[in-house]
Order: C-alpha cells, then structure tokens, then sequence
C-alpha cells in the first residue's frame, strides 16, 4: 500500500543523521513503516469502521500537511487547481477502498492486489514483447489470490482492492501532472484535504462515533497517521535524493511481502501456501518489470 499522503519534510538537523544511513535502507524502512500503521488500524476494525479508520487517518495527516507546507493558493491558475483536486480524488477513493479490502482479506493479499495499478500502469508504457511475459505471470498470481479468496468467501475485498488498484494507478498518473504544474509539495497538500472531503462521507460518522465513545483511539490514529504517512514519506523522500528512481521501485516491489508479514506479526493473519505462490508472482512480475525498464 502506498503511503499516499506525506505529510511533512524532515525536521531541520535531520539531513545529517539520515545521510549517514545507506539510502537502500530508507527506503525499505519506509515501506516497513507504511504496512505497520496499516496493520494497526487494521487490528481496531472492530471498534471503528473501515471507512471511518480512512477517514480519520485522513482527517489527522491532512491538516497537518496543509499547515506544515502553507501552499500559495493565490497563485494557482486552473490548471493547477483542477490536477490538485483530481489528485485528492484518486488518493481518497485509494485509501477508503484499501482499508475496507483489509477488513474481508488478509493485508498481504489486498496490498498485492492493490500493486497490480502500478505494475498494470508500468506495462501500459511498454511496447516490448518480453513484457507480456511479466503481466501474464501477475495476471497468474491475481487469479490464484481471487479464486482463493473466493472460496473464504470474502471476494468483496478482492473487488475493492481492485478499486484501490485503479486508485493507485490513476494516483500515479495525476501525481506527475501536479508535480509537474506545482513546485514542492504544495499540490499534495492540497490533494489531502481533498481526499479528505472524498472519505468523510463513507466514514465520518464512524470515525467520529468511535471517538467519542473511546477518546484513546485518537491516540492511536495519530501513531498510524505518522507510521503510514508522515514517516515513510519523509524517508522515501531522503531515499530518492540518493538513489536511482529504478532501484527505489525495486523496493516497492516488497511491498506486498512486507504486508503479508505485518498482517502475520501484528493481526495473526495467516497466509496459505497458495497466497504465497500468487504473491510471489506479483512480486516476481514487478520486479521484472522495474529492472528490465529503459534496457534496451
């Protein structure tokens, strides 16, 4: 799962410290980080809806970002506008759609599903026919996660991790446009807010519910919004300055066995032999993809 909502660059003095650490382990500790808040939340589902779970994640690190970065909005024109909110659309419908596949699926297996937008986005852009080998080994692991998931009776969240894949995938696409139109972060923090409005109505009663009737799991919100955002946002940040765009998807690609392994350490998921099996084609068609791009 994407963290999708950075929140903050590091503090000042931070640079220093983090320059010392090989740029490989930023980024695989930013991974880390994002499947342990998710896997967090995911353990109060029964306290607190999924949606509002989204939505108050949302309504704790969007605020921040906004006021952390202070965009210049006088300054925007259409363009800019209408890529931001764009932008905050698709982060919205990919955050709510995530945590209600975590509620019927195993983590490592939503987020697997969820990985096929990039991967699906990455073999769009290719005209080679090695490629094809790729998508047909992801299309082997997805079908091997649906049809298992199908038989728990939980095919809901392989249909909303599909969502969230399409989320993803178009995540992706507005991200360039908005990084291109506005400096920084500054469209990003805008795009929170937005997504914010997106998951209020699927969850802000929930979440506002749930916080009131139980004031410390604001607390622990606050834990998953800096684990799933602030954090690994800062250290992908740092990691990119350092490494190659290539090797940090290489990274990403772990994505969905981190997952697995929070789902297992923090919810006592448990992963069949199978999901095994599919997760390690998505992973395997990933990788193929990210280290055979630009080689000609």
């Amino acid at each position: 799962m994407p963290n999708g909502s950075g929140v903050a660059a590091p503090p000042r003095g931070s640079g220093d410290l983090a320059a010392r650490v090989p740029a490989p382990i930023l980024a695989f500790a930013a991974i880390v980080s994002v499947q342990i808040g998710a896997a967090i939340a995911r353990t109060h589902f029964g306290v607190i809806s999924p949606t509002g779970a989204a939505t108050l994640r949302l309504v704790i690190g969007a605020p921040i970002l906004f006021a952390v970065v202070r965009p210049r909005l006088r300054s925007w024109g259409r363009a800019q506008w209408g890529a931001a909110l764009a932008l905050g659309i698709a982060l919205g419908g990919m955050n709510v759609c995530i945590y209600i596949a975590f509620a019927t699926v195993p983590i490592g297996t939503a987020v697997t599903i969820e990985f096929l937008g990039p991967l699906v986005l990455a073999l769009a852009h290719t005209r080679r026919w090695r490629d094809v080998g790729w998508a047909v080994l992801a299309l082997v692991g997805v079908v091997l996660l649906g049809v298992g998931t199908a038989g728990r009776g939980t095919l809901i969240g392989v249909v909303f991790a599909l969502l969230a894949a399409i989320c993803w995938a178009g995540y992706i696409v507005l991200n360039r446009h908005v990084g291109q139109r506005i400096p920084g972060v500054d469209g990003l923090a805008l795009s929170m807010l937005v997504a914010l409005v997106v998951a209020i109505p699927a969850g802000g009663a929930s979440a506002l519910a749930a916080v009131v009737h139980r004031p410390p799991l604001l607390l622990v919100f606050v834990a998953v919004a800096v684990l799933s955002s602030v954090l690994p946002y800062a250290l992908e940040m740092l990691a990119l300055r350092r490494m190659p765009t290539r090797a940090f998807g290489v990274f990403q690609s772990l994505g969905p066995a981190v997952a697995a392994f929070a789902g297992f350490a923090i919810v006592g998921q448990t992963i069949s032999v199978a999901d095994v099996v599919a997760m390690t084609c998505v992973i395997t068609a990933s990788l193929g993809t990210t280290l055979v791009a630009d080689v000609r």
